[in-house]
């Protein structure tokens, strides 16, 4: 693996965002006022970016298609300082997108658009492989962000691939639609996974009442370490070791869009700054509390 490699790397969807957002309660059919952006999104997108608000430089191994709209998304990446080269290219790919409404009430709804990484598979990989940034011979050995946007076989693959084997994988579903995409990763699969309440309870296929319980189940099952969240309530962090908990900031929510991969992006570089795992879950609950309440200005 060459000395320069990233000491982070984010692997997953990389897309374009298209947001809805109502200051107004919404329900099914309601048709009201409000603003829509489109930003850079996707999960491994989002955590580079609070990664990289955090003083890191990762790399993202994704697809991004060559049209227009993605000429536009990796100029922009390149400008938040993320690292950009080892992306599949596709000129037969559109480059995905991601549609959500949002309202006083929460979200509302969304749609993701992975077709184009789902269609690209291992070939985002590629550098994993190829000695660019480790082989199955020499592994990379740094932090992976990985999201549940890839396909089912292809988290399969990673569970068992050796060019995995000597990394810190941390894993996110996407959404609980895509939750039982991670089960490779239990029954003593490697990595730390970061989902929710609901995401907790569709890979246990149970029901529970609190993080705590959710976050013990996870490794109970296999997992090696498992953080959940639920909201407002107390977030938990499992591992064999025991459960921690810590409750986040109360804040009024203005968004809701990327809390997880923010929380994840803060918990993870918290980690990387040698803080403990009570003050790193600490910290990545302040930092998506800022984030949700609109007052980091992004």
């Amino acid at each position: 693996m060459p000395a320069q490699s990233p000491q982070i790397l984010c692997i997953g969807s990389v897309l374009w965002d298209v947001i809805g957002r109502s200051a107004s309660a919404m329900r099914l059919g309601s048709d009201v006022p409000g603003r829509i952006t489109r930003l850079p999104g996707g999960v491994a997108l989002n955590i580079a970016m609070a990664l990289a608000r955090s003083g890191h430089a990762p790399a993202l191994l994704t697809a991004v298609g060559r049209d227009e709209a993605g000429e536009t998304l990796i100029a922009a990446c390149q400008r938040l300082g993320l690292v950009t080269d080892y992306v599949y290219r596709s000129i037969d790919l559109p480059t995905d997108v991601y549609l959500a409404v949002e309202g006083a009430n929460g979200l509302i709804a969304a749609i993701a658009d992975a077709h184009s990484l789902e269609a690209a598979g291992p070939r985002i990989l590629t550098a994993l492989h190829n000695g660019a940034l480790g082989s199955a011979d020499t592994p990379y050995t740094g932090v992976i962000a990985l999201d549940g946007n890839l396909t089912a076989a292809l988290l399969a693959d990673i569970a068992r691939d050796p060019c995995f084997a000597r990394a810190d994988l941390r894993i996110a579903p996407a959404s609980p639609g895509k939750a039982e995409r991670l089960l490779p990763f239990l029954g003593g699969g490697p990595g730390t996974l970061y989902v929710n309440l609901e995401e907790a309870g569709l890979l246990c296929r149970a029901s529970f009442d609190t993080a705590p319980e959710a976050a013990a189940a996870l490794v109970a099952r296999g997992a090696r370490r498992a953080l959940v969240t639920d909201g407002g309530k107390p977030t938990a962090d499992a591992t064999a070791g025991g459960v921690i908990e810590a409750a986040p900031p109360q804040v009024l929510v203005t968004r809701v869009t990327g809390a997880g991969d923010t929380f994840m992006a803060a918990h993870i570089s918290a980690e990387l700054r040698g803080r403990s795992r009570t003050e790193a879950l600490t910290d990545a609950l302040q930092v998506a509390a800022a984030y949700v309440s609109g007052d980091t200005g992004l």
